[in-house]
Formats: structure tokens, C-alpha cells, sequence
């Protein structure tokens, strides 16, 4: 297990690596020019004062320099660099909205869970039911339907009815949780009844293919009860690809909560991020793009590790 570890942790390292430089590149290639958009402010700036902008700001440089100088920043202090409009450090920016992402991810994720597991074991054990039959009709339907779309629905409506909207002030967890929690809830639970959906099939599949093995046949014909069958022979060999779904769903939260934060007013990472693409604010993009990265490439990373845990075959590799 601790060489499994040790090169899964190896694979990192480039990974991280190329990340960074994508990230770094295709944020400068955003169209529209910062510095134009800053001289726009003066009516009365003229080639001199672009040229001093971007001489202060570090753009007169060649791209492998300023790439340099960022990630250099970012490895040795955890600096990514001062606001282009607040002039004020990226990292204390990410680190107020972090939590915040991460918060309503997990729940998101919580909740996408605790519908799709039971609900697609059920759905296997009790084949061509009415059970069946609605846990196939529901994951249809949310598939169908984007996320997006049942959030406005449920802003839009509340509010012409009975005069609902989502309050405007965020509370953080630590000062009131249950004002937090009141919050969030509705977002996460969109978001993660959205994302049961495609978890619901995924476990749906695997529990009927592992179902029919010899082994599990041989369970029945010992007389074990069905919840022993269930938990003992059947659950653990199906989540294993389950687990790349919820993997995948993980990765998808974090960078896609850009919407739901947008629309419930959330300040996330999501709302800092679409923020900063308007003012083409440069290193709070990259700062915002290269922390989702690195969630990703842990998220892919920890997804390896239960690889391991649940399939001995998969360490012994």
C-alpha cells in the first residue's frame, strides 16, 4: 500500500505542474485588455501612462518571466499576488471564500449521497418494481433538467407568490450555524439531487452486474438473508466504480457552483471568480482557477487511494 501511495503522490507533481502553466496562459489569453479597461477610467491617458501601468504592473515582461515570478510566489510564500483593482493579496481573498465553496460542495455532496445510494440499491434489489420504475423515472428526469434551471425556478416563483428571495448578507458557520445552514440548504440540496441522478444508474448497474456473480448465487443458496447478501458479498465490490462517479461529481461541485453562488448570492469562490473575469482581474482568475485545480487533482488522488482500500487487486498492481 505505501508504494501505491508513493506513486500515485509521484503522478502529482507533473500534473500540478501543468496545470499551473494552462491556468497561467489561457487566463492572460481572456479577451479584452485590463489595461484598457483601467485607462478607460482617465479620458485623459495617453500611451506614457499605459506604458507606466504596465511597467508597475509587471506586464512589460515576457509571459515565461511573469509565469516565473507568479508560481515562484506561490510555491515559496503563497503569495498569488495583489488584487489588480482592491490591491489587495489574492490569497486573503481565497481563504475568506474557500470555506464558503467547500461548504456548500460537501453538503451538496451529503445530499447527493444520502438520495443516490439507497435509492439505487433499492432500485437493483427490487428490479422491474414499481421501486424500480420510479427511481428510473426520477434519475431520467434530473438528468433532463440542469440544475440552473430548477434554481431560478425556485427564486423566481417564491418571490412573485409570497415575496421570498434569498437574503443578500451570508453568515458564516462559525458565527450562527444554523442561520448558515438555513442558507445553503436550498442550493445543496439542487445541487445534489441534481448530481444523484447520474449516481442512482451508476449503482443501479453495478449492483444488478455484481448481483448475478456465482459467488453472490452461492450466498443465496447458503439461505444468508438478503441485507446480509446486500452488505457483505454485494455493496462493497459495486461502489468501486461508483466511486469514480462521485469522484467526478466532486470535481464538477467545486468548479461548478459558479452558477448557484451567482444565483443565491453566495460568496464563494464561484461569485469572487466571475467578479474578477469582468474586471479581467488577472491573479484573482488565476488564483481561483489554479486552487480548484489542485481540489481536483486531490480529489482525483484520494478516489486512487480508495481504489486501493476497497479492491486489493488494484495495490497489488
Amino acid at each position: 500500500m505505501q508504494a501505491f501511495v508513493i506513486r500515485r503522490i509521484g503522478a502529482l507533481v507533473p500534473t500540478l505542474f501543468f496545470a499551473s502553466v494552462i491556468v497561467f496562459v489561457v487566463v492572460r489569453l481572456i479577451p479584452g485588455d485590463v489595461i484598457d479597461l483601467m485607462l478607460s477610467q482617465d479620458s485623459g491617458a495617453d500611451k506614457l501612462d499605459r506604458e507606466t501601468l504596465e511597467r508597475a504592473l509587471g506586464f512589460d515582461r515576457p509571459m515565461v518571466e511573469q509565469y516565473l515570478r507568479w508560481i515562484g510566489g506561490v510555491l515559496l510564500h503563497g503569495d498569488f499576488g495583489l488584487s489588480l483593482w482592491r490591491q489587495t493579496p489574492v490569497a486573503d481573498m481565497l481563504l475568506a471564500r474557500l470555506p464558503v465553496t467547500l461548504e456548500l460542495s460537501l453538503l451538496a455532496l451529503t445530499v447527493a449521497l444520502l438520495i443516490a445510494l439507497p435509492i439505487g440499491i433499492l432500485s437493483a434489489v427490487r428490479q422491474d418494481t414499481v421501486a424500480d420504475y420510479i427511481a428510473r423515472s426520477f434519475s431520467i428526469f434530473m438528468l433532463a433538467v440542469p440544475g440552473f434551471w430548477i434554481a431560478t425556478i425556485v427564486v423566481v416563483f417564491p418571490a412573485i407568490w409570497w415575496g421570498w428571495s434569498p437574503e443578500v448578507s451570508f453568515t458564516p458557520f462559525l458565527e450562527s450555524p444554523l442561520a448558515n445552514l438555513k442558507q445553503l440548504i436550498v442550493p445543496a440540496l439542487i445541487m445534489g439531487t441534481s448530481l444523484s441522478a447520474v449516481t442512482i444508474r451508476m449503482m443501479r448497474t453495478t449492483m444488478l452486474e455484481v448481483l448475478r456473480q456465482d459467488y453472490v448465487r452461492t450466498a443465496w443458496a447458503k439461505g444468508l438473508s438478503e441485507r446480509v447478501v446486500v452488505t457483505r458479498h454485494v455493496l462493497k465490490n459495486a461502489l468501486i466504480p461508483v466511486v469514480t462517479v462521485i469522484g467526478l461529481q466532486a470535481t464538477l461541485l467545486i468548479g461548478g457552483s459558479v452558477i448557484m453562488e451567482q444565483i443565491f448570492v453566495i460568496p464563494g469562490m464561484g461569485l469572487l471568480l466571475i467578479e474578477a473575469v469582468f474586471d479581467r482581474d488577472y491573479p484573482i482568475v488565476t488564483g481561483v482557477f489554479l486552487v480548484t485545480g489542485v481540489a481536483i487533482v486531490l480529489i482525483n488522488f484520494l478516489v486512487d487511494l480508495s481504489y486501493g482500500l476497497l479492491d486489493p487487486k488494484v495495490r497489488l498492481e
